[in-house]
């Protein structure tokens, strides 16, 4: 009797797992931009080996950057993609986070480069920025990434709202619909290319890009270092057939101070031990190298994935 209650106990403890789950959720964006999609092939990655780690990862559609930062640091997301420039200012207390700054707030690895777009219909006439006054356009919800971007950009050229006819806020995922149903003239999205919700417009009507260049551009990358120049590739959307030039941030994966080293390292730990894998599962992530992971990283990165890129050589 006494060995078949001690064959019962060592069968009850071999199958009892070894550690309990742990879940974290990553927040991203709009399901048609590429935040949310790149939030998924992270938690796939991880999830392909949660019987050795113990850690479950789930995504979800969120408001954006802004949004996913004073979500972390209401302790309701584990780790959020945000824009460079939006940690930036929520780490320094600027911008939308004048006064509240989000010093808890810690980066784990910039992913891809971002640029603004300004999509627009061919037959709205417009051809660049200085062609939007009295026309119809969605700036984005108060509040994200695009939204502060695009602010800055048309503060740059002495653009106000008032100068529109209409200056939609709903999220740039809603752009493509809007124009298709000529609400609008042409909706800002900061992306990275190509992204899905430009494709969807691409197919519903006659699109272009237009280009965000000039003087206003070169001061506002000399005066905030979390932005740069870049290029739009013509061969992206059904309809632009010229390279447009832009400002662009870099989309960096951030979480809080409070996270647990060993769920952030082995986040981090494993994009770089799949990183070519990674590579495949976007076309933003065609240019990115490890070492370019460690770029624009708008604020202190998180002592787990600092034990990454040091056991990968990438930090000294």
């Amino acid at each position: 009797m006494k060995k078949n209650i001690l064959g019962l106990a060592v069968i009850a403890a071999l199958s009892v797992p070894a550690f309990a789950t742990q879940y974290i959720t990553i927040g991203t964006g709009g399901v048609t931009g590429t935040y949310y999609p790149t939030g998924g092939a992270i938690c796939r990655m991880m999830n392909k080996q949660r019987k050795v780690t113990g850690i479950r990862c789930s995504v979800e559609s969120t408001g954006g950057s802004v949004y996913n930062v004073n979500t972390i640091n209401a302790n309701e997301l584990d780790f959020g993609i945000a824009q460079s420039d939006t940690a930036y200012q929520a780490y320094n207390g600027e911008g939308k986070f004048e006064g509240k700054a989000v010093k808890g707030l810690r980066s784990v690895l910039a992913i891809y480069p971002e640029l603004l777009a300004f999509v627009v219909t061919k037959k709205s006439g417009i051809k660049s920025l200085a062609d939007v006054k009295g026309k119809k356009l969605n700036v984005d919800v108060p509040g994200s990434g695009t939204r502060m971007t695009t602010d800055i950009v048309l503060e740059a050229f002495g653009i106000k709202h008032s100068d529109l006819a209409l200056a939609n806020e709903l999220k740039s995922s809603e752009g493509p619909t809007m124009l298709k149903d000529n609400k609008i003239d042409g909706y800002f999205g900061v992306f990275g290319h190509p992204t899905a919700n430009i494709k969807d417009a691409s197919n519903s009507v006659d699109i272009d890009l237009v280009a965000i260049e000039g003087k206003e551009i070169d001061a506002l990358v000399a005066k905030h270092s979390y932005y740069a120049k870049g290029i739009i590739s013509g061969t992206f959307y059904k309809g632009v057939e010229h390279d447009t030039p832009s400002i662009g941030v870099k989309a960096v994966l951030v979480t809080k101070d409070t996270i647990d080293e060993k769920i952030v390292y082995t986040l981090a730990k494993t994009i770089l031990d799949n990183f070519d894998a990674f590579k495949k599962l976007h076309p933003a992530y065609k240019t990115i190298t490890k070492e370019s992971l460690l770029d624009g990283l708008a604020v202190p990165q998180h002592p787990g994935a600092i034990k990454a890129f040091k056991e990968a050589g990438l930090l000294k």
